[in-house]
């Protein structure tokens, strides 16, 4: 009998409520692993953990482990520490980015500073890693590899691409370290402390690799087909602060290569000053209506069905069946 979990639609009931109860564990150890004595951090650190989120690693890496063993005693320490170590980045990102919102709350950044925000997630990578370390030496690498890969994803973004790269290419694999790493360490972790063997698990990290491209490319329009109310976050922050995303880099190819007024307007806008709200909005309507969102859709879903490809080869059931529709709602989600 089918039933739900946060994001997935019609499951296995079994395994519905299996890993519902260990969700349910991990929040506690997310709390647990933010407290602190300290007056200043025990409100900062708990600012983005408060503010909710999709849980989006956690749930991946307990899918993972329902290969194997979910209620492994290692598994809920696991999906904390990608949890934590996806928060800290998210400190950082808005300092950087000069985010004013996040979750639907002022970012940390807004409230008590860059100095305070950047610490705090310096605080929160090392409580991630002092879970990997209880988990083992095998967590251990793997989180620091990770780490790796997300402060060089970060650097890539920052500087761009160099004179004679492809863009394209520059731009994918800034989303494979600074999104996608997480993801492919969530499924490849989980799977090993759940105890479903070397070869689940370097599926399960290839898949998080390529299903983490497929969520940041939908990302890319959501963020800005959505609005502040419903996703907490101000549509088009990335224009504002220069990022590219794979719209803007589908227009500036357009724009370079014919005589299209459309793409040429877009790019002109892309290039001015959008620090007044009004020129902001002016830009995303504009880019709402150009055909680049609906390539980079198309792109986000296209990359989706090869990491279901990638599950083709774990065993059939209804644990491939839930990572089937995982990772449908994580490319058609609206916020």
């Amino acid at each position: 009998m089918p039933s739900t979990l946060p994001g997935i639609p019609d499951i296995d009931e079994q395994l519905a409520d299996r890993v519902l109860e260990r969700l349910g564990v991990i929040e506690d150890e997310l709390k647990a692993a933010v407290s602190t004595s300290d007056d200043m951090m025990q409100w900062t650190a708990r600012h983005l953990l408060d503010a909710g989120g999709k849980r989006v690693r956690p749930m991946l890496v307990l899918l993972a482990a329902s290969f194997g063993d979910v209620r492994a005693p290692a598994v809920v320490d696991a999906a904390a520490l990608v949890e934590l170590t996806h928060l800290a980045s998210l400190y950082h990102d808005d300092v950087m980015d000069s985010a004013p919102t996040r979750r639907g709350a002022d970012s940390a950044h807004t409230l008590w500073g860059n100095n305070v925000a950047i610490l705090t997630g310096d605080f929160l990578f090392a409580r991630a890693s002092s879970l990997s370390a209880r988990i083992g030496a095998d967590a251990v690498a793997l989180h620091s590899a990770t780490f790796e890969r997300l402060c060089m994803g970060q650097l890539h973004e920052t500087v761009g691409p160099a004179e004679g790269d492809d863009p394209f290419e520059h731009y994918i694999s800034v989303l494979s370290d600074k999104t996608a790493s997480l993801l492919a360490l969530a499924g490849h972790l989980g799977a090993l402390v759940g105890g479903a063997g070397d070869d689940v698990a370097d599926i399960m990290g290839r898949y998080g690799e390529k299903v983490g491209v497929a969520f940041q490319l939908a990302d890319d329009v959501l963020d800005l087909e959505s609005d502040a109310a419903t996703s907490g976050k101000t549509p088009g922050i990335d224009l504002r602060e220069g990022v590219p995303t794979m719209p803007t880099l589908l227009v500036r190819r357009r724009a370079a290569q014919q005589q299209d007024p459309a793409a040429h307007a877009i790019v002109d806008r892309l290039d001015q000053d959008l620090s007044d709200d009004a020129a902001l909005h002016e830009l995303v309507e504009l880019l709402r209506q150009d055909p680049a969102l609906e390539q980079t859709r198309d792109l986000a879903q296209r990359t989706a069905i090869e990491a279901v490809e990638i599950l083709a080869e774990l065993p059939a059931g209804p644990v491939r069946d839930a990572l089937t529709t995982f990772t449908r709602t994580l490319v058609q989600r609206r916020r």
